[in-house]
């Protein structure tokens, strides 16, 4: 699903013809891990009608928090029979966080079409930088 999976990585602005700047990357203060499950209601509509209704709702979500959430879809029903996906957020702060949650709950992609299992916050490399440590990647 293309549209829902919007990049972290650095963004190009055109402001006036032949003058582009580069835009700040993306910085996440938190990573949120939906853990979710497709309800039968969902899975009863046809893909183009599924589509349409991501479509319909979280794209605009997706787009009116463009600069301070970011969103990526991970199937998982080929290996799990609790959780059929995860949405994954990045946050630039647990306030934009907590605004999309308000938004998304109005939707009916919040216990109606998904129901919501579990919700992982979690912050990359906390352990290196509360110890002014360098991060352990690869």
């Amino acid at each position: 699903m293309s549209f829902c999976s919007y990049s972290s990585h650095k963004e190009i602005l055109v402001n006036k013809p032949n003058e582009i700047q580069q835009k700040e990357p993306f910085r996440s203060a938190l990573t949120i891990f939906m853990l979710v499950k497709t309800t039968p209601e969902f899975l009863g509509l046809t893909i183009d009608r599924r589509f349409s209704l991501l479509k319909e709702y979280l794209e605009p979500l997706l787009l009116k928090y463009n600069d301070s959430v970011r969103m990526r879809f991970y199937d998982v029903e080929f290996y799990t029979a609790r959780v059929t996906d995860i949405w994954m957020w990045e946050a630039a702060s647990h306030h934009a966080y907590e605004l999309l949650v308000e938004d998304l709950r109005e939707t009916p992609f919040w216990d109606r079409y998904f129901s919501i299992l579990e919700i992982l916050p979690g912050v990359e490399n906390a352990y290196a930088q509360n110890y002014n440590r360098a991060a352990l990647t690869t």
